[in-house]
């Protein structure tokens, strides 16, 4: 059975945390753990309203489906699917929430088999000691599609004035598109989650040095949010570690 820990901050420029995670180490109906990080957006009220519904949409759907219900990647999609139309409904009522949506990335392991579901910027990391990490989602952001396209690098994005625009989010458009992963796991890895709170704030070099510099995935946890909130902490910072093998300690 995987170990975890889960940990939200507002950041030191905000008054109210639009993040929400979920965080599962035992069986959530056929999946056997399941951790998910959500990213609000439209308003204080309206982003804690998307990202909070969301969340609890697709961990309730998901609780509730049969243990015969075939391939994870389908529960996800459909649960999606209901949130997104959700969102989209209560959005059409009621003005306050007009242009509410949130970014979604979850994760769940079953025999060191990873499946990550992505929608929007937050990520999901994969980290080995004693400092390897690497993003397996993909950003939905306008920076992102820059990069692709050869514009710019990476390291110049992360001062773009608009790295924070994101091209897809739960509850944004009526149809939504769901990107999914897949990656065999190696004893000894690390699972990182984590809203851009985090990723703005610290760069992907500092994350696996400050992973691999502790002994406990609570101390790691508790640092990655630290050493955002001491580089600007201009968002919210949402961070889920995850040993997937619970071999206790990892080697550094």
């Amino acid at each position: 059975m995987p170990s975890s820990f889960s940990m939200t901050d507002t950041g030191r420029q905000r008054t109210m945390n639009q993040d929400y995670i979920f965080s599962c180490d035992i069986p959530v109906g056929p999946l056997s753990n399941l951790y998910i990080v959500a990213d609000g957006m439209g308003g204080h009220k309206a982003g804690d309203y998307a990202s909070r519904y969301t969340v609890d949409k697709v961990s309730a759907a998901i609780a509730g489906a049969a243990e015969s219900s075939g391939d994870p990647a389908r529960l996800f999609e459909e649960a999606l699917q209901e949130a997104n139309s959700g969102l989209r409904k209560i959005a059409s009522e009621d003005r306050n929430y007009y242009g509410m949506g949130t970014t979604f990335v979850a994760a769940t392991v079953r025999d060191g088999r990873l499946l990550a579901v992505n929608v929007g910027d937050s990520r999901l990391y994969v980290l080995r000691a004693p400092g390897r990490i690497k993003q397996i989602t993909v950003d939905h952001s306008l920076v992102e599609e820059m990069i692709q396209a050869g514009r710019i690098d990476r390291e110049t994005a992360r001062t773009l004035p608009d790295k924070n625009i994101i091209t897809r989010a739960v509850g944004a458009e009526d149809v939504l598109s769901v990107d999914f992963f897949r990656k065999t796991l190696t004893d000894g890895d690390i699972l990182l989650l984590c809203s851009d709170g985090l990723t703005n704030m610290v760069t992907d070099e500092e994350i696996a040095r400050i992973v691999f510099s502790f002994r406990s995935l609570q101390e790691a946890a508790d640092r990655l949010i630290y050493q955002a909130n001491m580089a600007g902490g201009k968002d919210n910072i949402s961070v889920i570690l995850i040993n997937p093998f619970d071999t206790g300690r990892w080697t550094v």
